[in-house]
């Protein structure tokens, strides 16, 4: 058996089939990555199994020159203007948008995801690049306040280097989000991704050197489990960001509290979609079918619980089936295509094991739920793909995965309550809080569901995204600390207070 304290990060962040609560890896994998010292470093194709390109990671002495780096870098960094940042970022912005036929492509053969999806997340890029270098400088202007002080004040500054622990399924927003904000407002990132997505990491690495930045402000470092302990120890690491799986959020979270340093936490969700009598149903099941099958259903803040109200369960389930057995799955860069691969095999195997026991314990397959059939109508080129059908569970009885598990991949978990008050403690009885999307145009209802739903965001008539100009993030098990807006930057700054006579 494993018996090791960083276990959980090892298990749930630097495994490519890791990302959702409940994830493992095998014994014969740690025993590869972490008491050999090495690591799988690989991108392989997971619509055919086909390797594209492996890497080493790096060694210590390359680590520590990527810090020194970094460190020597923010010194200088400091005393950059905001104009001369403010014009990197927006040649970042241009870089991304002249290159995302290529970097689209580049995501969608790394993890599956479909190809128009893929550009448009490297757009989105593009976006949070423009707006940080458009807000930074406002969001970061002196504070006033009065004081018995002469003059008073509070004054932002970069606190130094982030650790940045990203993971594979969404391989440049999840990155960009955390560091646009960050080199304007001055802290070097040095990249950790996820280990099945290493040539989009040094792809997001040649976007900011082209676009000017210094060469130490951000570095993708390909490295191995065991070497991130020492990286959140090193006393030139002042904080990190992760967007991951809870035991590995416990796990960086502990680390850097023994080390009195800030961590951000981004975790899994089971984001509830109640529908309520009053909604707009056909605007609601058209919102609902994207919200689970977005990014193949690999998303945190997908809809994952399909909570219904009442007398219009019928008629949403029925719609829904319609719209998932409509869905083409097959090759993400055919334009055609709905419905790419999971990410890797492991996702795969633990998807269709949740699903099986929701089955097992008497839950209803509405849609969906075989992939070996499905396996058989796909091309020859596909068969060794990591192909899962969108799939639609009813009827489900307490006490299965559904309750409290994180499912990460296309499958709609339906639930039916007989009134909001059911519907609110049913969305709450998770232990996540990222998102939550509801569905009523009654304004009483809506507030109430505002006030009532134990998440970060709450959706009321849409679809729960992320957006530079909103706050990002959740509660409970969900994680800490945002990203995005004002609020985002802030996460990493000294406030510094000032005081004169």
């Amino acid at each position: 058996m494993i018996n090791n304290l960083y276990e959980p990060i090892i298990n749930s962040l630097f495994s490519p089939n890791c990302l959702c609560f409940g994830a493992t890896v095998k014994e014969e994998c740690y025993s590869q990555w972490v008491r050999k010292g090495t690591m799988a470093i690989a991108s392989i194709n997971p619509a055919t199994g086909e390797t594209l390109k492996t890497y080493s990671p790096l060694t210590a002495e390359q680590i520590e020159q990527a810090l020194t780096q970094a460190q020597a870098t923010f010194v200088d960094y400091k005393k950059v203007g905001f104009s001369q940042r403010r014009q990197w970022l927006h040649q970042a912005a241009a870089e991304l948008t002249a290159q995302k036929a290529d970097l689209g492509k580049l995501m969608t053969l790394e993890m599956g995801k479909t190809l128009s999806s893929a550009i448009a997340e490297v757009e989105k890029c593009a976006w949070v690049c423009r707006y940080y270098a458009d807000e930074a400088e406002g969001f970061l202007q002196d504070e006033s306040a009065t004081t018995d002080a002469s003059h008073s004040y509070v004054r932002f500054f970069p606190i130094g280097i982030l650790l940045a622990v990203m993971p594979w399924n969404f391989p440049f927003w999840q990155v960009f989000r955390a560091a646009a904000p960050a080199l304007m407002t001055g802290n070097p990132i040095l990249l950790k991704h996820a280990s099945n997505v290493p040539q989009s990491a040094l792809a997001i690495a040649d976007i900011f050197t082209t676009a000017g930045f210094p060469s130490g402000m951000f570095q993708t470092l390909l490295i191995g489990a065991d070497q991130v302990e020492a990286m959140i120890a090193d006393e030139r690491v002042k904080a990190v960001t992760l967007t991951g799986s809870g035991p590995a959020g416990a796990a960086v979270a502990a680390t850097a509290a023994r080390h009195i340093k800030k961590a951000v936490l981004e975790l899994g969700g089971s984001d509830p979609f109640i529908v309520l009598p009053s909604a707009d149903l056909e605007s609601a099941i058209a919102t609902a079918t994207t919200a689970r099958l977005l990014n193949n259903g690999q998303s945190c803040i997908a809809a994952k619980r399909f909570i219904l109200v009442g007398d219009i369960a019928d008629a949403f389930e029925q719609g829904l089936a319609e719209k998932f057995a409509q869905q083409t799955i097959g090759d993400p860069l055919d334009p055609e295509t709905d419905i790419g691969p999971l990410a890797t095999p492991g996702i795969l195997e633990d998807l269709h094991e949740q699903v099986q026991a929701c089955i097992d314990q008497g839950a209803t397959v509405l849609v969906g739920g075989d992939f070996e059939a499905l396996k058989q109508q796909l091309s020859d080129r596909l068969q060794a793909g990591n192909f899962y059908p969108p799939t639609i569970l009813t009827s489900i009885p307490p006490g299965t995965p559904a309750d409290q598990e994180e499912f990460f991949g296309p499958v709609a978990l339906v639930f039916r309550v007989p009134d909001i008050e059911a519907a609110i403690a049913l969305a709450n009885s998770t232990a996540f809080g990222l998102g939550a999307s509801a569905w009523t145009t009654d304004e009483t209802e809506q507030q109430q569901l505002i006030n009532e739903l134990e998440a970060g965001a709450v959706f009321i008539n849409g679809l729960v995204k992320s957006d530079p100009r909103l706050p990002f993030g959740g509660i409970k098990q969900s994680g800490y600390g945002r990203e995005l807006a004002r609020y985002g930057l802030l996460e990493f700054v000294n406030a510094k207070t000032v005081w004169v006579k």
